[in-house]
């Protein structure tokens, strides 16, 4: 099978615990890796500013933590909307943005992941589309001047009214025009559309840069073994696919608030035992 993947922690389901914590845990757990979210109780990045990226740096160092991705709020009612209306709007999330990529520059992070937006439901869907197009735009420039690889992913419906599908995905892409935007291919959204990772690669191939990768059950973004996803045979569907890039477990649900390492823990268990099975096949 040759190269695992590197996977990686997130701070999502943290927001009750520091960002300390959360570094310390991914340590004990066998984490190498973060993927950073920016919520405000952690690192809080905006229009007009962003938290000092030393601290960051600095907790990472200490826990051996490398961060390889920045994954700042974007969906409604947050601030930063890639299809933001109006001229005031549209200023602070290129803004936004733009602190973003910085951030994801500062810590030698590298990789941004960000979203179509959303529109309003009393406009026209394309408008808000022309707007998430134009906006895209502007940010891969910008990301690409600084050094930092952005991936778009898909969403789920009741996160935006614009790209939720594999389909729509590659029609934004095509739209935007510009090889230099990668794509996250997040698990949760794939489910919610009926897409599958053969599917995802086939239509996106090695531009798939990034995964946010996580059990479904009823509902996604679940730690592994919590959900009904069969991981041996993802990670088998991964290794088919020549995918080489790192795994994200987005974990996001309020079940996990209360004693977010075990969530860790148990996700970083499961992978293990998964691999182990996976490479019997392979190597």
């Amino acid at each position: 099978m040759g190269e695992t993947w590197q996977i990686a922690a997130m701070n999502c389901h943290y927001r009750f615990y520091s960002l300390e914590s959360f570094f310390r845990d991914a340590r004990d757990a066998g984490y190498a890796a973060a993927e950073v979210w920016c919520g405000p109780m952690h690192v809080a990045v905006d229009w007009a500013r962003r938290d000092d990226p030393q601290e960051l740096v600095d907790l990472a160092e200490h826990y051996g933590i490398r961060i390889i991705g920045i994954c700042p709020e974007q969906t409604n009612p947050k601030p930063a909307n890639m299809a933001a209306r109006g001229e005031g709007a549209q200023a602070r999330t290129l803004a936004t943005f733009k602190n973003v990529i910085d951030l994801a520059r500062d810590t030698r992070a590298g990789k941004i992941v960000v979203t179509s937006g959303w529109g309003f439901l009393d406009e026209p869907r394309e408008d808000a589309w022309e707007r998430s197009v134009a906006m895209l735009r502007n940010v891969v420039s910008y990301a690409a001047e600084q050094g930092v690889v952005p991936t778009i992913e898909a969403l789920q419906r009741d996160e935006t009214n614009l790209v939720r599908s594999a389909e729509e995905l590659e029609r934004l892409l095509d739209d935007v025009a510009d090889d230099r935007l990668g794509v996250c291919l997040d698990l949760g959204a794939a489910w919610r559309a009926g897409d599958t990772i053969p599917g995802y690669f086939k239509r996106f191939g090695t531009r798939i840069k990034h995964m946010h990768f996580s059990d479904i059950g009823q509902v996604s973004h679940l730690a592994w073994g919590d959900g009904a996803r069969d991981l041996p045979s993802d990670l088998a569907a991964l290794a088919r696919c020549g995918y080489t890039g790192p795994l994200s477990f987005e974990i996001v649900n309020a079940r996990y608030h209360t004693d977010p390492a075990a969530a860790l823990s148990q996700s970083a268990r499961q992978y293990r035992a998964a691999l182990d099975m996976v490479k019997e096949v392979y190597q």
